[in-house]
């Protein structure tokens, strides 16, 4: 019995003394990581004076484009454009097996232009005093129910023909004939040709100085540029982000097509930015910023080089704040 009891407790102590080690040995390797986070000292977020236009990322974009889905489950019977085709408004994209619609639509148009002959006779028939105003309330009533079945038979027979429901092209294809679709199954793609837009969010800094009508510079990945002009401006910054926001519009004869990434350079007047050496961002928009003796990822909005190595942050960091020298991060 002593024997048992002493080797539990041995046990235990056994297991106590890995529990310590263990976190001991966690302390001391987490230590030299914790040590060995970028530059103690950091770099100061300072705030410079350029003449410079202000550089922001953004996507073009156009007013009308949409997704043209099924409104009624059926077999597709036939598809009339492919991709690339350039539609009209209520131009027809695809069918759907409709058999069973136009019968339906076929008997409604029956039954209603039989119960508007037995309106037009009950009508009659109630001045001369041969029908009661109850009967041919009821005739009436009937007349319109007819109505309503002939409506709703005429609806779902025009659901299963799908129309283009602006100007534009057909960007995407999904229908394929003889393939059952469901309510809601996307069929098409339909864009504008254009007018091409841009959004942005100016800082205030540089967002004072905007104003419809300016012009700016687009340029692709690609290096090739247009030209644009602010067609909207917000009537205010927004309080959590300190920007405004700005959308152009890219003159006709540009090259670029809906949905390519470009940056937008705007104005060029004298302005004060938040600026960062270039090689503390990271390839896909990150800086170490040190808080408390530690570091914190986030999440910054770059712009223009302003000279010596350095990038203006337009949105993401505040003057005084300091950022790890090495933005280099494993996540």
């Amino acid at each position: 019995m002593n024997s048992r009891a002493g080797g539990t407790r041995g046990a235990i102590v056994l297991i106590a003394s890995l529990t310590i080690a263990a976190c001991s040995t966690r302390a001391t390797s987490d230590a030299p990581g914790a040590a060995a986070s970028p530059d103690t000292t950091g770099v100061l977020v300072e705030m410079v004076d350029v003449n410079a236009p202000i550089e922001l990322p953004s996507q073009l974009y156009v007013e009308h484009d949409a997704a043209i889905v099924a409104r009624s489950a059926g077999v597709v019977d036939s598809v009339l454009v492919d991709l690339g085709a350039r539609v009209s408004v209520g131009s027809p994209l695809a069918r759907l097996e409709s058999t069973d619609q136009e019968l339906v639509a076929s008997q409604a148009d029956a039954t209603y232009e039989n119960a508007g002959r037995l309106a037009s006779r009950a009508r009659v028939m109630t001045k001369a005093g041969g029908v009661t105003v109850a009967d041919s309330e009821q005739v009436e009533f009937q007349y319109r129910q007819a109505d309503i079945t002939r409506r709703k038979a005429r609806r779902d027979l025009e659901l299963t023909r799908i129309a283009a429901p602006f100007t534009g092209i057909v960007a995407a294809r999904y229908a394929r004939p003889g393939s059952f679709v469901s309510v809601g199954d996307t069929l098409f793609r339909v864009t504008e040709a254009g007018p091409l837009l841009a959004r942005v969010r100016v800082p205030e800094s540089g967002g004072t100085g905007v104003h419809i009508g300016d012009k700016a510079t687009i340029v692709g990945v690609s290096g090739s540029t247009a030209t644009a002009m602010v067609l909207r401006t917000a009537p205010a910054y927004d309080a959590a982000s300190g920007t405004r926001e700005i959308v152009l519009r890219l003159t006709p004869t540009t090259a670029f097509l809906p949905g390519a990434s470009v940056t937008v350079r705007l104005g060029s007047q004298q302005r004060r930015v938040v600026a960062i050496p270039r090689d503390v961002v990271t390839a896909d928009g990150f800086v170490l910023v040190m808080e408390s003796g530690r570091t914190a990822l986030r999440p910054v909005t770059v712009g223009a080089d302003v000279g010596s190595g350095r990038v203006e942050v337009v949105n993401g960091l505040t003057s005084g704040e300091r950022v790890a020298r090495s933005a280099t991060v494993t996540r």
